[in-house]
C-alpha cells in the first residue's frame, strides 16, 4: 500500500504548543493512494482536500444513521403521530 502525506500547518494562538482548531485547521495525514485515486474518480470533490472532507462528512452521516437505527425498539413513543401529520 503506496501512501502520501499531506503537511501543512494549524492556526497558531499565543501559546507556543497550542494550535486554535477552525473549520480551516490543517493536519498532517498519510493516505493509501489507491484509496485516494479511487475516490477522485468517483467524487464531485475537484481536489484532494474536497475528496477527503466529503468523505469525512459521509462517513459522519452513516454513523449517525447507524446510531439512530440502533435506537429501534429501545425508546418509547409517547406522541400522536395523526396530530404530527395534521400540522404541516
Amino acid at each position: 500500500m503506496k501512501t502520501r502525506s499531506l503537511a501543512s500547518f494549524g492556526k497558531h494562538t499565543n501559546h507556543p504548543y497550542h494550535v486554535q482548531p477552525g473549520p480551516d485547521m490543517r493536519t498532517t495525514i498519510n493516505l493509501d493512494d489507491e484509496a485516494l485515486d479511487a475516490a477522485m474518480n468517483v467524487s464531485e470533490g475537484r481536489t484532494r482536500t474536497e475528496v477527503v472532507n466529503e468523505a469525512l462528512r459521509s462517513f459522519a452521516r452513516a454513523k449517525r444513521r447507524h446510531q439512530f437505527l440502533d435506537l429501534g425498539g429501545k425508546v418509547e413513543w409517547t406522541g400522536n403521530i395523526d396530530a404530527l401529520r395534521r400540522r404541516g
